[in-house]
């Protein structure tokens, strides 16, 4: 089994960094039902709130049901996986999102369990992969990642 250098934590903590960046615009745009599937893989495994998803289709079929979105991500943590070079990451991200066009668009009998309009505290969990079609990283240049695995979970 390898071992890590702080080589590799520094890079996967710069390549979590961007990607989580990257992601939560991507989702958040106007172009989220194009833009958000290049993330995935036909294989990649999506369970948003319970509820299973499979690869680029799935993606395309959640997002599609989905109000617009507004994501504060308040942290986020990496551990870079043993194995291969560059590693695989396991990201995990805790923020808060809001559907739709927030509370005030909101009739006011409208239910606190409804998701439009409220902020919700959500955890989400992606397993990364270094993708083997992306173009060969330059020395210190982040290496390009997809989803394999994305658990989302509303905690509040």
């Amino acid at each position: 089994m390898s071992t890590l250098t702080p080589n590799d934590i520094e890079i996967a903590t710069r390549a979590a960094d961007h990607f989580t960046r990257l992601y939560y615009t991507t989702y958040d745009s106007a172009t989220r039902l194009d833009d958000l599937p290049n993330f995935y893989r036909p294989n990649s495994a999506l369970t948003w709130n319970g509820k299973p998803f499979e690869g680029v289709d799935g993606v395309r079929e959640l997002v599609s049901g989905i109000p617009a979105t507004k994501h504060e991500v308040q942290s986020f943590d990496c551990h870079p996986i043993p194995g291969s070079q560059p590693p695989s990451l396991l990201v995990t991200v805790s923020g808060i999102v809001t559907h739709g066009k927030g509370p005030a668009a909101n009739p006011a009998n409208a239910p606190r369990s409804a998701v439009d309009g409220h902020p919700r505290v959500f955890s989400q969990t992606f397993m990364l992969a270094p993708d083997p079609n992306a173009p060969p990283t330059k020395s210190g240049e982040v290496a390009k990642y997809y989803i394999t695995a994305d658990a989302l979970r509303f905690v509040g």
